[in-house]
């Protein structure tokens, strides 16, 4: 049987590494270091965003249970209009930081990482438009090999 992403890319190791090398790729690029330098970003970001990307790829649900759920991850990030080069930008960060942080260098593991990244992108700014409305009790999403799995019944 094939592992988790979670378990392919080393653990909750791997994603805080991950989480890290991101964060900092995020802070040394131009247009994404106002975001990521502001006094309120949680000092436990890094942390937080490490569970949050090892449940999406198949982890333990500590973000759900620690955290909170899509709903309150994606009401953060609403509202804050056309920001479409900040997505494409933050992909290549995220591109970039599996590098950094030494994960499996498999083309079809990371596309699969990509293509989560591009996605993950895409559903935060739907929710862009300053009225946005993000539906309650969403899910954390599951990303498998196979993409986007459907919530369990």
């Amino acid at each position: 049987m094939r592992p988790t992403l979670f378990e392919y890319a080393g653990g909750e190791q791997a994603f805080l590494r991950l989480a890290e090398a991101h964060h900092a790729r995020c802070l040394a690029d131009p247009e994404l270091n106002h975001p990521f330098s502001h006094d309120y970003l949680n000092p436990e970001h890094a942390s937080r965003l490490a569970a949050y990307w090892a449940e999406v790829m198949g982890g333990p649900p500590r973000f759900t249970e620690e955290c909170s759920d899509q709903s309150s991850l994606l009401r953060m990030h609403a509202g804050n209009g056309d920001i479409s080069d900040l997505g494409r930008r933050f992909v290549e960060c995220f591109a970039a930081a599996a590098d950094d942080a030494g994960l499996p260098a498999d083309p079809e593991f990371r596309g699969t990482l990509r293509a989560y990244m591009e996605w993950a992108v895409a559903d935060v700014l739907a929710y862009g438009s300053r009225d946005a409305v993000v539906p309650a009790d969403l899910p954390i999403p599951r990303w498998s090999w196979d993409g986007l799995q459907p919530p369990p019944a």
